[in-house]
């Protein structure tokens, strides 16, 4: 869902039930990105934060994508 507004997104979802999971700033590959972390050292990927734009093109960092968050 895609919103195009000059309204501030915090009176947008005012009165929406917030129930996210935690999440981390990583990086991996030299990408940081926000993650949701999973059990035995793994991460699903919640979205980009710092990375070059055809990251954005490849499916491996795309968000839902499950990544290692093991060096």
């Amino acid at each position: 869902m895609i919103f195009y507004t000059v309204m501030p997104m915090e009176e947008i979802w005012e009165g929406a039930i917030h129930t996210s999971a935690p999440t981390m700033e990583v990086s991996v590959a030299g990408v940081v990105m926000e993650v949701e972390p999973l059990e035995q050292g793994r991460g699903r990927i919640v979205r980009l934060l710092q990375c070059p734009l055809d990251s954005y093109l490849n499916p491996a960092l795309s968000p839902g994508a499950v990544v290692s968050l093991l060096k």
